[in-house]
């Protein structure tokens, strides 16, 4: 079972480690430039979660804290999403499409917006997969990424 719930200080007792991961960044445009303490993660998280224009949470797989999903640059009709798993035990199993539906249903239904926006890797072949499964399109093709764009009124 995969539920989203709002990211809160306590996450950063974990996600620090994640952060110091290079297996987990490769394929992210957000990379840590130093090593990051429980203390470090601890204040970033107090700072962004205070964002107005941000929804952060923490993905659970069953009770298992596995990774974070996020709307950010949110005005009144559009977002940018982001997603990753921390935990790379859980990759593969189906978490980030169930994970990211639930995002793009609270983007929908809750903040009522109508367009959410991404940025992928070309190298990130998975995660294109799955986010053309979810119907984003690709709108822009940048050098090594591409910008992509879901309507959510196509969203079931």
């Amino acid at each position: 079972m995969v539920r989203i719930k709002p990211l809160e200080e306590f996450h950063a007792e974990t996600s620090y480690k994640w952060r110091n991961n290079p297996d987990i960044w490769q394929y992210t445009f957000n990379r840590p430039d130093r090593i990051i303490t429980p203390e470090i993660e601890r204040e970033w998280l107090k700072k962004v979660l205070k964002n107005s224009d941000e929804k952060r949470f923490a993905i659970y797989f069953f009770d298992k804290y596995v990774g974070n999903i996020y709307l950010t640059s949110i005005t009144n009709s559009t977002a940018y999403y982001g997603i990753f798993l921390g935990d790379l035990n859980y990759t593969g199993k189906g978490i980030a499409g169930e994970a990211s539906l639930q995002i793009l249903r609270y983007a929908k239904e809750q903040l009522s917006l109508s367009k959410v926006f991404l940025r992928v890797k070309k190298l990130n072949v998975g995660a294109f997969k799955l986010y053309t499964k979810l119907g984003f399109k690709v709108i822009e093709e940048i050098e090594d990424y591409y910008k992509m764009e879901i309507d959510l009124a196509t969203l079931t």
